[in-house]
């Protein structure tokens, strides 16, 4: 193909002797003696060659010449090959195309605030306009230009203590401004070291012992504190205040974070500082009070109940009681409860906080953590609430242990020891599940709901929500039947599989065997002995002259004579009428 036109064609200096032009070539698709061949020349007088062209394999092309005298510049840059030619112009004035060199010898100066920094560049001659940029530790970049043109030296100030920042510098013509430079080399340098800014968190823990109390002191840095150097100690301070007697100060490295001290039965006030190698931070206050100030709670330890705390994905969440008079409020925890030490941990919240959720890397399944709340008031705080609960919780270890059963032809009741629930627990055990199911087939008891597993029969399941119960009785059993039965335990986290059965038989029926002799043995004992009776019976039951103090007819109460009774005439109607002929009819 034939060239194209000389593409980004322009013409710069950076020592105002030599100017150079630079362009991008097109793809002509044609080698070897056929390349395209570039001159470049005043576009005044063409046959005046000013530099021969050279080009990269990216297609970068240049070409460079000393300008003497000449300060305004049209030159043509020409394209040619077989098949055509096409041309590109410039014009311009050098004193408007300057683009330096990238600064050099850079350095600095520091104090704990500001960073001054210096360079050098080629060409002095020209006066240059000059911007730093600065990195900062969290990623951001500022922008710094020269308060002065020609001014070697700028000063960021605003800066952080002990602080690690990078800066480069770059320049430009302060007159006539055409491109800046390229970046000098990168400089990383810290400021120095400053006073301490904010306090560290403090927090303690109290054990009664004999004679007063072993307190641990624990402390940290906070978001808000700044160290502003390197911490080399901590210093600890405990002061009694009832009797003002002298402070006593130890100071500890600072690869620690927590001392214990041992206190008598009086008020203290403890501070601690963080110090580095300029000065101390401010002091963060924690009064101890008197054993007789009951200092670990406004209530006694017995009212003090556990309440249960639940899980989420996030953490434990914690909600409690607020109360006007405390400033804050601190929650603590131990990270690790089963060990010692447990690697207490504590957070802090506003007096307008109630609830918060307490996350924790070290946090697993089935572990009860401890919660305890304080409230906080002028640097005293007091035990408010302890709370208790886990991230997740897991079934129970063990099943509870059935020590009797009682069986009858239709029911079975189990007995089982009360379930020991201990800090060692994956979860709170909530209540019981009674799984029954005859041996040979699918269970179907009233009173029961189905419970069915994967390729086994279905089970009659039975919840108990009480944990507190020890025995349940399960009725409407089949006599004479084998069933297999178990008794699990569960949390929040559900239940262990179940495995193991316990079977029993129930016994038969008996009453259906005495029912059985009601109806059938009684009613043949009596036939055979009315058998065996016959005119006995015949004779009390159907005699052939009926006696009259035995007839319905008779069951009147107004006719009586001795024990016998008297029937009126008029009182029925006779098929035959007779006259009795003996002595008592005639006295009738």
């Amino acid at each position: 193909e034939p060239p194209d036109t000389p593409k980004d064609f322009s013409c710069q200096t950076q020592d105002m002797k030599r100017v150079t032009c630079t362009w991008t070539e097109g793809e002509t698709y044609l080698y070897g003696e056929n390349l395209p061949r570039y001159t470049l020349s005043k576009t005044s007088s063409q046959k005046t060659v000013l530099c021969k062209a050279s080009c990269s394999e990216q297609h970068e092309c240049s070409c460079s010449w000393d300008i003497g005298l000449q300060w305004i510049w049209n030159v043509t840059v020409t394209v040619e090959n077989p098949l055509g030619k096409k041309t590109a112009t410039d014009v311009f004035d050098v004193n408007h195309r300057m683009h330096p060199t990238a600064p050099f010898q850079v350095w600095e100066d520091c104090t704990d605030t500001e960073i001054t920094l210096h360079w050098n560049y080629e060409n002095n001659e020209i006066e240059l306009f000059c911007q730093t940029e600065v990195l900062q530790p969290d990623g951001k970049v500022e922008l710094h230009n020269s308060s002065v043109a020609d001014s070697k030296r700028v000063t960021v100030r605003g800066l952080q203590p002990y602080t690690e920042y990078t800066a480069r510098v770059r320049c430009g013509a302060a007159k006539h401004f055409w491109k800046w430079s390229d970046w000098s080399q990168p400089l990383t340098t810290r400021t120095k070291e400053g006073t301490p800014s904010g306090k560290l968190d403090i927090w303690r823990e109290i054990t009664p012992v004999l004679g007063g109390r072993n307190v641990t002191l624990f402390w940290k840095q906070t978001p808000s504190f700044q160290a502003n150097g390197k911490i080399i100690s901590y210093e600890v301070t405990c002061e009694k205040i009832d009797d003002g007697s002298k402070p006593e100060s130890i100071s500890f490295s600072s690869v620690y974070n927590s001392t214990r001290i041992f206190l008598d039965n009086h008020s203290y006030r403890i501070s601690i500082m963080a110090k580095n190698n300029v000065n101390f931070s401010l002091p963060s206050i924690l009064i101890i009070s008197g054993a007789a100030d009951n200092s670990r709670s406004i209530f006694s330890p017995e009212e003090l109940k556990e309440g249960w705390v639940n899980g989420t994905d996030d953490g434990v969440f914690i909600s409690w009681e607020p109360r006007s008079i405390y400033d804050s409020y601190i929650i603590d925890w131990c990270n690790f409860p089963r060990l010692q030490p447990c690697d207490l941990q504590w957070k802090r919240f506003g007096p307008n906080i109630s609830s918060a959720v307490i996350n924790s890397a070290a946090f697993v399944p089935g572990v009860r953590y401890k919660f305890c709340i304080y409230g906080s008031v002028a640097n005293r705080a007091s035990l408010l609430e302890r709370k208790i609960g886990y991230l997740r919780e897991l079934p129970p270890h063990l099943d509870p242990i059935v020590r009797q059963v009682d069986l009858t032809y239709n029911s079975v009741t189990l007995f089982w020891d009360s379930y020991i629930t201990n800090e060692s627990e994956p979860g709170f055990v909530r209540g019981y599940h009674v799984y029954v199911s005859p041996v040979q087939g699918n269970c179907n008891l009233k009173g029961s709901k189905k419970h069915i597993r994967s390729g086994e029969p279905e089970l009659c399941k039975y919840t108990i929500e009480n944990p507190e119960e020890k025995r349940y009785t399960v009725k409407h059993l089949m006599p004479n039947t084998k069933y297999k039965i178990v008794v699990k335990a569960f949390t929040g986290g559900g239940e262990t599989p179940i495995v193991n059965f316990r079977y029993i038989d129930t016994p038969s029926n008996s009453n259906i065997l005495y029912f059985v002799f009601l109806l059938v043995i009684i009613p043949i004992l009596v036939a055979a002995i009315c058998h065996w009776k016959m005119e006995w019976v015949k004779e009390c039951c159907c005699p052939v002259i009926p006696s009259p103090n035995k007839s319905k007819v008779l069951s009147f109460k107004e006719f009586k004579i001795d024990s016998g009774k008297v029937l009126k005439i008029n009182d029925c109607l006779p098929d035959v009428l007779a006259v009795d002929s003996n002595p008592e009819a005639q006295k009738l």
